[in-house]
Protein backbone atom coordinates (compact mmCIF):
# COMPACT_ATOMS: atom_id res chain seq x y z
CA UNK A 1 0.00 0.00 0.00
CA UNK A 2 1.70 3.27 -1.46
CA UNK A 3 0.38 4.76 1.67
CA UNK A 4 1.21 2.96 4.16
CA UNK A 5 5.11 2.97 3.05
CA UNK A 6 4.80 7.24 2.50
CA UNK A 7 3.57 7.62 5.74
CA UNK A 8 6.35 4.97 7.39
CA UNK A 9 9.16 7.39 5.68
CA UNK A 10 7.56 10.50 6.53
CA UNK A 11 7.08 9.63 10.08
CA UNK A 12 10.50 7.78 9.80
CA UNK A 13 12.26 11.37 9.14
CA UNK A 14 10.46 13.45 11.57
CA UNK A 15 10.40 10.87 14.72
CA UNK A 16 14.36 11.06 13.78
CA UNK A 17 15.14 14.43 14.05
CA UNK A 18 12.97 15.10 17.14
CA UNK A 19 14.76 12.92 18.73
CA UNK A 20 18.35 14.08 17.18
CA UNK A 21 17.00 17.21 18.79
CA UNK A 22 16.43 15.86 22.00
CA UNK A 23 19.50 13.95 22.61
CA UNK A 24 21.48 17.35 21.66
CA UNK A 25 19.71 19.02 24.12
CA UNK A 26 21.16 16.24 26.90
CA UNK A 27 24.06 16.66 25.22
CA UNK A 28 25.21 13.42 24.26
CA UNK A 29 27.78 11.95 21.91
CA UNK A 30 27.59 10.62 18.79
CA UNK A 31 26.39 7.29 19.42
CA UNK A 32 23.77 8.49 21.91
CA UNK A 33 22.40 10.92 19.52
CA UNK A 34 21.85 7.84 17.05
CA UNK A 35 20.74 5.70 19.46
CA UNK A 36 18.00 8.30 20.36
CA UNK A 37 17.33 8.95 17.36
CA UNK A 38 17.12 5.35 16.19
CA UNK A 39 14.73 4.51 19.23
CA UNK A 40 12.44 7.51 18.50
CA UNK A 41 12.24 6.65 14.99
CA UNK A 42 12.29 3.31 14.66
CA UNK A 43 11.23 1.76 18.51
CA UNK A 44 7.89 2.07 18.17
CA UNK A 45 7.85 0.03 14.23
CA UNK A 46 9.53 -2.61 15.91
CA UNK A 47 7.14 -2.86 18.76
CA UNK A 48 4.57 -2.72 16.38
CA UNK A 49 5.94 -5.43 14.15
CA UNK A 50 6.69 -7.53 16.87
CA UNK A 51 2.85 -7.34 18.14
CA UNK A 52 1.34 -7.84 14.37
CA UNK A 53 3.65 -11.15 14.03
CA UNK A 54 5.76 -9.32 11.18
CA UNK A 55 9.16 -9.28 10.60
CA UNK A 56 10.18 -5.79 11.86
CA UNK A 57 10.83 -4.19 8.74
CA UNK A 58 14.00 -2.14 10.23
CA UNK A 59 15.69 -5.75 10.44
CA UNK A 60 14.93 -6.55 6.98
CA UNK A 61 15.52 -3.51 4.67
CA UNK A 62 18.26 -0.54 4.76
CA UNK A 63 16.02 2.08 3.90
CA UNK A 64 14.58 3.07 7.81
CA UNK A 65 18.23 3.21 9.17
CA UNK A 66 19.52 4.86 6.33
CA UNK A 67 16.96 7.87 6.60
CA UNK A 68 18.37 7.51 10.64
CA UNK A 69 21.82 8.62 9.23
CA UNK A 70 20.73 10.53 6.85
CA UNK A 71 18.86 13.07 9.25
CA UNK A 72 21.53 13.31 11.33
CA UNK A 73 23.86 14.13 9.20
CA UNK A 74 21.34 16.92 7.85
CA UNK A 75 20.80 18.03 11.00
CA UNK A 76 24.46 17.85 11.94
CA UNK A 77 25.08 19.87 8.64
CA UNK A 78 23.03 22.74 8.81
CA UNK A 79 23.57 22.75 12.69
CA UNK A 80 20.33 22.38 13.81
CA UNK A 81 21.38 21.35 17.69
CA UNK A 82 22.43 25.15 17.83
CA UNK A 83 19.03 26.17 19.46
CA UNK A 84 18.22 27.16 22.75
CA UNK A 85 14.90 25.98 24.22
CA UNK A 86 15.30 22.98 21.64
CA UNK A 87 11.61 21.44 22.46
CA UNK A 88 10.16 24.52 22.48
CA UNK A 89 11.34 25.40 18.60
CA UNK A 90 8.85 25.47 15.67
CA UNK A 91 11.10 22.40 14.08
CA UNK A 92 10.69 20.61 16.90
CA UNK A 93 7.00 20.51 17.18
CA UNK A 94 6.50 20.30 13.32
CA UNK A 95 8.44 16.67 13.09
CA UNK A 96 7.19 15.23 16.26
CA UNK A 97 3.89 16.38 15.22
CA UNK A 98 4.52 14.70 12.01
CA UNK A 99 5.98 11.93 13.37
CA UNK A 100 3.32 11.46 15.45
CA UNK A 101 0.29 11.39 12.70
CA UNK A 102 2.52 9.62 10.23
CA UNK A 103 3.14 6.22 13.13
CA UNK A 104 -0.53 6.49 14.28
CA UNK A 105 -2.11 6.20 10.49
CA UNK A 106 1.38 3.09 9.58
CA UNK A 107 0.23 1.62 12.98
CA UNK A 108 -3.52 1.46 12.30
CA UNK A 109 -3.45 0.01 8.85
CA UNK A 110 -0.78 -2.99 10.02
CA UNK A 111 -3.95 -3.30 12.46
CA UNK A 112 -6.26 -3.98 9.75
CA UNK A 113 -3.80 -5.93 7.17
CA UNK A 114 -3.63 -7.89 10.19
CA UNK A 115 -7.44 -8.35 10.85
CA UNK A 116 -7.44 -6.83 14.58
CA UNK A 117 -10.42 -5.20 16.01
CA UNK A 118 -10.96 -1.59 16.81
CA UNK A 119 -9.24 -2.21 20.19
CA UNK A 120 -6.18 -4.15 18.61
CA UNK A 121 -6.43 -1.34 15.86
CA UNK A 122 -5.94 1.49 18.18
CA UNK A 123 -3.01 -0.62 20.29
CA UNK A 124 -1.23 -0.75 17.30
CA UNK A 125 -1.53 2.86 16.39
CA UNK A 126 -0.59 4.27 19.81
CA UNK A 127 2.47 1.72 19.98
CA UNK A 128 3.60 2.74 16.50
CA UNK A 129 3.47 6.48 17.45
CA UNK A 130 4.55 6.90 21.03
CA UNK A 131 6.85 3.55 21.86
CA UNK A 132 9.88 4.97 20.20
CA UNK A 133 9.51 7.92 21.92
CA UNK A 134 8.50 6.34 25.45
CA UNK A 135 12.00 4.67 24.85
CA UNK A 136 14.31 7.15 23.99
CA UNK A 137 12.65 8.96 27.34
CA UNK A 138 12.87 6.46 29.64
CA UNK A 139 16.33 5.97 28.52
CA UNK A 140 16.91 9.56 29.14
CA UNK A 141 15.53 9.36 32.70
CA UNK A 142 12.48 11.69 31.44
CA UNK A 143 9.03 11.66 32.28
CA UNK A 144 7.26 10.40 28.59
CA UNK A 145 5.70 13.19 26.66
CA UNK A 146 2.59 11.37 26.15
CA UNK A 147 1.85 11.11 29.85
CA UNK A 148 2.25 14.93 30.05
CA UNK A 149 2.05 16.73 26.27
CA UNK A 150 -1.22 18.32 25.17
CA UNK A 151 -3.65 15.60 23.91
CA UNK A 152 -0.40 13.58 22.29
CA UNK A 153 -1.86 9.89 22.88
CA UNK A 154 -5.45 10.79 22.84
CA UNK A 155 -4.88 12.57 18.99
CA UNK A 156 -2.63 9.33 18.36
CA UNK A 157 -6.19 7.17 19.33
CA UNK A 158 -8.84 9.24 17.56
CA UNK A 159 -6.49 8.96 14.66
CA UNK A 160 -6.77 5.48 14.68
CA UNK A 161 -10.80 5.60 15.04
CA UNK A 162 -11.03 7.47 11.79
CA UNK A 163 -9.01 4.80 9.81
CA UNK A 164 -10.98 2.20 11.57
CA UNK A 165 -14.01 3.70 10.63
CA UNK A 166 -12.92 4.35 6.70
CA UNK A 167 -11.95 0.84 6.02
CA UNK A 168 -15.14 -0.26 7.50
CA UNK A 169 -17.04 1.82 4.71
CA UNK A 170 -14.60 0.78 2.58
CA UNK A 171 -12.75 4.10 2.22
CA UNK A 172 -9.09 3.90 2.33
CA UNK A 173 -6.95 5.03 -0.06
CA UNK A 174 -4.34 7.46 -0.61
CA UNK A 175 -6.77 11.01 -0.58
CA UNK A 176 -8.38 9.62 2.29
CA UNK A 177 -5.18 8.71 4.03
CA UNK A 178 -3.76 12.32 3.21
CA UNK A 179 -7.02 14.00 4.55
CA UNK A 180 -6.46 12.24 8.06
CA UNK A 181 -2.85 13.38 7.92
CA UNK A 182 -3.36 17.06 7.56
CA UNK A 183 -6.58 17.04 10.14
CA UNK A 184 -4.64 15.18 12.48
CA UNK A 185 -1.34 17.18 12.08
CA UNK A 186 -3.88 20.64 12.87
CA UNK A 187 -5.37 19.43 15.78
CA UNK A 188 -2.32 18.21 17.29
CA UNK A 189 -0.52 21.64 16.67
CA UNK A 190 -3.80 23.50 17.40
CA UNK A 191 -3.56 21.74 21.17
CA UNK A 192 -0.07 22.20 21.48
CA UNK A 193 -0.09 26.15 20.81
CA UNK A 194 -3.52 26.55 22.29
CA UNK A 195 -2.05 24.08 25.32
CA UNK A 196 -5.45 22.00 25.25
CA UNK A 197 -4.83 18.71 28.18
CA UNK A 198 -7.12 15.74 29.05
CA UNK A 199 -8.76 16.89 32.30
CA UNK A 200 -5.84 16.26 35.44
CA UNK A 201 -6.66 15.60 39.29
CA UNK A 202 -5.91 17.93 41.77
Amino acid sequence: MIGLEIADIVGTIAFALSGFMVATRDRLDLLGIFIASFLTALGGGIVRDTIADRIPFVFSHLLPTSLVIGVIFFAIIFKLYKKNEIENTMYFIISDSIGLISFSITGALVGLMVDFNIFGVVMLALVTAVGGGIMRDILLNRVPVVLTSELYGTISIITAIVIFLLNRINQINNISLLLVFIIGLSFRLIAYYKKWHLPKLD
